[in-house]
């Protein structure tokens, strides 16, 4: 899943503050978010998206933050590095252990 950079971060907190702000002026949150997105030229589900996010980040919904994301996205990474790196040592004392038997038996 490719997400895009088009909005700052300051845009997206911007939208998603005007969404808490006007919220009592709409008869539902998503009226809110519909009315807001049109002003801002996001999509109505954009915008859905980064206020659920916001609200995960705050507490105020269960779910992984997006510092908790971060990490783990990191802690992935390293994993896979990790286990190629084990795999070339694998494959290397393989080698050198073939080796070293054909050059005893070669003398």
């Amino acid at each position: 899943m490719k997400t895009s950079t088009r909005y700052s971060p300051e845009v997206r907190e911007r939208a998603v503050r005007l969404v808490r702000e006007q919220a009592g002026e709409h008869e539902t949150q998503w009226a809110a978010i519909c009315s807001i997105a049109g002003k801002i030229g996001c999509s109505a589900e954009t915008l859905r998206k980064w206020v659920r996010r916001a609200e995960v980040d705050q507490g105020q919904r269960p779910g992984v933050t997006s510092d908790e994301r971060e990490r783990i996205k990191a802690l992935e990474r390293e994993n896979r590095e990790l286990r190629q790196a084990n795999e070339i040592l694998r494959k290397a004392s393989a080698y050198f252990a073939l080796a070293e038997l054909d050059r005893r038996s070669k003398s």
